[in-house]
């Protein structure tokens, strides 16, 4: 694009001293004939222009331009003094180079268009720069093409420019063409008089009229594989189609992924590549956001490369688009106007032709789209717009999505934060929770679980769920649950919880209402009482298979005014009951009733042991794993209750690992020493102890947060889990980047001993972070 939108210029002009138009007998201007001998363009005789209403002449003069100039397009910019811009308001030329013309630009604008109607000269476009000069960025055009504009004025008035864009293979400007212009242009500023004298009003209007070049610019010649072959007007025409749906399919994009999926129909499959690898720059490295095609190759070459790399893409990121070749080492950037072909690039992969495109947002190159093709192909300019404006559609999405994704991520940063970091460990109840964030919604959602034990042989089970997602919501997610521990262990029953919280709640002043389930479980004598605030009443599972649910007055949402004081119900659990707390976000997009779907999900498996809770827990928030069953976030908390004296009552341990800990990984490998030695699995010391280490390294290394180790003993097997902040799954190979393994994802050579450790291993998202977590078979005797 000659003349950009969003950016400062610098640019050379050149002056041509203005000549007095010669006039015929009637007093009418005349286009001056250029000089015998020289190129037929510039020849001719006398051209008028004509019109007898204001689209005619406008017409006229830019198909009179475009043809004696050579030029792929011209257009007619008028001045409009209330938006103080001048506006486009006719463009005749082929279909690319139109949308290469800004439609509006302010009086100030560093253009060519605007310094020909303020200064009543010529001015010439060819090397505008995206922004500031420095050591380190290029003076390139973002188009294939020069400007050249002309002011369209008479002595009493100025009316606005005439532009006209030539390939920037033709070369530059010569003087007797720029006489040719001018006199174009005072031409149809005398008709724009005449037209004002009849009482016309000369004015863009609220949109441009575009006329397509016809059978006067074939671009179909000079861009082979577009349209229908010999059809004038076809290939450019046919052009705008991927960048119009590109505009279509990024409007609707939410993730990366869907920005990929976009650039890979309407961009890789258009110009026919072979791979496409979006890629971004953060703390001086590439990363990859995305691939696509034949890609796996060039985007391992790329993913974490250093930014100040002789690499093409990295190149890339100073703002300018290189068009390299693989026909033999070195690689070395196409020339632009006025760039010398003097940089060399390190080779990323064999042979072949690439392009690697730098996608601006609104201050800055957000990203880089890498193109590969196989063998060598020439990118005619009609194929570098339509990259150029392609790459203009990517960065505005890049940017938006990226930001969106900040958003995301620091809500489900504020949303772990709320979220106990662990559950307590209990001799006789096991429990285990997961949480699911809305999909649909970058904001903060309000489901909350929690588990306190306030006394010996009791404990606490909570879930909850403030209405909306929004910050609010999780400020007063907070405020409840800090309030509801602060019962729960001064030994309140679940009614007295509920009660005084709703009173700190009505006292805070939110509108906000807060539904909410309290089991108070005695892990002695299996009594549980349940108190319900409008929210669902948990379910149980019984030894034999039933399941069934813990009625309890429902009541009333904490928020809502309430005459009668909160009621609780007892009820007796057996040894080996399997208790479901859960929020409506499990259920509500179900189209069966929402108790009826709760009770389907808790008996999804088989729950034989209590090592097997775990499986369960994976096994319900799998259901909810699509978009459409992802409105609202979810969250589920599961207790197996063992039965006091139970035989085979679990063992269980915990160590919590400080952040930047130099001796964490010791001190892991100690803890597992001496629990192991204590519950008498000695003989499994050697390998537990080298899987913990390795999980504790990996995420001390990659999260960078605090690590819980915790180990449970059941009858038959050993689990090991490992919990740390970050969400990004590990990888169990340093070197994997397929098109099914995200390329953020942890990556290190201790998950491979992991898997080769253990056969059975996991990780899942826990709410505040994700659990890594492995099951070893106990030897029997």
């Amino acid at each position: 694009m000659t003349e950009s939108r969003h950016a400062r210029h610098s640019a050379r002009v050149t002056e041509h001293r203005r000549r007095p138009p010669a006039r015929s007998a009637g007093g009418s201007p005349l286009v001056r004939s250029s000089t015998p001998g020289r190129d037929q363009r510039h020849s001719g005789g006398s051209h008028a222009v004509h019109g007898s209403d204001l689209p005619e002449a406008l017409r006229s003069a830019a198909r009179e331009a475009r043809r004696r100039m050579d030029a792929v397009s011209a257009a007619v910019y008028l001045v409009d003094e209330d938006q103080g811009a001048l506006c486009l308001a006719l463009a005749d030329g082929s279909a690319p180079s139109f949308f290469t013309l800004p439609g509006r630009m302010p009086l100030d604008m560093p253009s060519a268009t605007v310094r020909a109607w303020a200064t009543g000269e010529a001015a010439v476009l060819t090397d505008p720069d995206p922004g500031p000069a420095g050591p380190d960025r290029d003076h390139v055009l973002p188009y294939p093409y020069v400007a050249l504009s002309v002011p369209v004025a008479t002595d009493e008035r100025r009316f606005g420019a005439l532009t006209v864009l030539r390939v920037e293979a033709a070369g530059a400007f010569e003087p007797a063409e720029m006489g040719i212009l001018e006199d174009v242009g005072r031409q149809l500023a005398h008709i724009l008089a005449r037209l004002v004298e009849d009482g016309v009003r000369v004015v863009a209007g609220p949109m441009p009229m575009l006329v397509p070049a016809g059978a006067e610019v074939d671009t179909s010649v000079c861009t082979p594989g577009w349209g229908v072959r010999d059809v004038p007007g076809s290939a450019g025409t046919s052009m705008m189609f991927p960048l119009r749906r590109l505009a279509e399919l990024l409007n609707r994009a939410t993730t990366m992924e869907d920005v990929v999926a976009a650039a890979q129909y309407c961009v890789m499959s258009s110009l026919r590549a072979d791979a496409l690898v979006l890629v971004s720059a953060r703390e001086g490295r590439l990363w990859v956001l995305g691939h696509c095609g034949d890609s796996t190759e060039l985007a391992r070459r790329i993913h974490g490369a250093g930014v100040d790399g002789r690499t093409p893409v990295a190149a890339a990121f100073h703002g300018r688009a290189l068009y390299l070749t693989g026909d033999g080492p070195p690689l070395v950037g196409e020339a632009s106007a006025g760039v010398p072909r003097t940089e060399v690039y390190v080779p990323l992969r064999g042979e072949g032709q690439f392009v690697d495109l730098p996608l601006a947002g609104q201050n800055r190159v957000v990203a880089v789209c890498a193109l590969a093709f196989s063998g060598h192909r020439p990118f005619p300019s009609e194929e570098r717009v339509l990259l150029g404006m392609m790459a203009g559609l990517l960065g505005a999405a890049v940017e938006r999505v990226e930001l969106s994704a900040e958003q995301r991520e620091a809500a489900q940063l504020l949303q772990r934060l709320l979220l106990p970091a662990r559950l307590p460990d209990l001799p006789r109840l096991v429990t285990t929770a997961r949480y699911r964030p809305a999909d649909v919604t970058s904001e903060v959602g309000g489901d909350w679980y929690d588990v306190f034990r306030n006394a010996e042989e009791r404990a606490v089970l909570v879930v909850g769920d403030v209405e909306g997602h929004a910050v609010e919501s999780a400020a007063v997610m907070g405020q409840v649950r800090t309030a509801m521990a602060a019962y729960a262990c001064e030994g309140h029953r679940p009614a007295a919880m509920i009660d005084r919280t709703a009173r700190v709640l009505a006292e805070l002043g939110t509108a906000l209402t807060v539904t909410c389930c309290v089991v108070a479980l005695d892990t002695l004598d299996g009594t549980a009482e349940v108190a319900l605030a409008g929210h669902p009443a948990p379910l149980v599972r019984r030894p034999d298979g039933r399941i069934q649910t813990l009625d309890a007055p429902a009541n009333v949402p904490l928020g809502v005014p309430m005459a009668q004081p909160y009621e609780a119900r007892e009820h007796l659990l057996e040894s080996g009951s399997t208790v479901m707390l859960y929020t409506n976000g499990l259920v509500s997009s179900r189209s069966a009733s929402p108790e009826t779907c709760a009770r389907d999900l808790l008996g999804s498996t088989d729950v034989t042991s209590s090592s097997h809770l775990e499986d369960l827990a994976d096994r319900i928030v799998s259901e909810i794993v699509t978009p459409q069953q992802r409105r609202d976030d979810a969250a589920v908390l599961l207790a197996r209750y063992e039965g006091a004296g139970h035989g085979d009552e679990p063992k269980a341990a915990g160590l919590h690992i400080q952040r930047r800990d130099l001796r964490g990984v010791r001190t892991a490998r100690a803890f597992v020493h001496d629990k192991l030695g204590a519950w008498g699995l000695q003989d499994m010391t050697d390998v537990v102890e080298l899987a913990a280490s390795e999980i504790v390294t990996n995420a001390l290394i990659h999260a960078g947060s605090d690590v819980d180790v915790r180990l449970r003993a059941f009858e038959d097997r050993l689990r090991l889990e490992v919990r740390d902040s970050a969400t990004n799954p590990p990888i169990p190979s340093p070197l994997s980047l397929t098109e099914e393994e995200a390329p953020e994802a942890e990556h290190g050579r201790g998950m491979l001993i992991v898997e080769a450790l253990a056969g059975e291993w996991t990780s899942y998202p826990n709410g505040q972070g994700k659990t890594v977590a492995l099951n070893l078979v106990i030897p029997q005797e």
